[in-house]
């Protein structure tokens, strides 16, 4: 499917959400999460630019952002650590 899609059908799930009976803490919780996720894929972003003077490349997609989002560097060094490692 397309992404633009994805992204449109997230976004009235989330002012549905709101709508209906989201408060400040729900707002707070999802606002965290988001942010945590950006910081993530901007995690991994600066991996693959300093890492192509290795030529090392750690795909960016759904399932390795929400890892680096919600676990942080120590995610981030899991994922090179399976990718070295266990992968390749």
């Amino acid at each position: 499917m397309d992404p633009i899609l994805y992204i449109s059908l997230a976004g009235v799930g989330v002012c549905l959400f709101f709508l209906i009976g989201g408060g400040k803490k729900s707002f707070k919780w999802v606002g965290s999460i988001l942010v945590r996720l950006i910081v993530g894929a901007l995690a991994l972003f600066f991996l693959n630019a300093f890492g192509s003077a290795f030529d090392y490349h750690l795909p960016i997609n759904l399932v390795t952002v929400l890892i680096s989002g919600l676990l942080g560097i120590p995610g981030v060094l899991m994922l090179v650590a399976v990718d070295l490692f266990i992968i390749m």
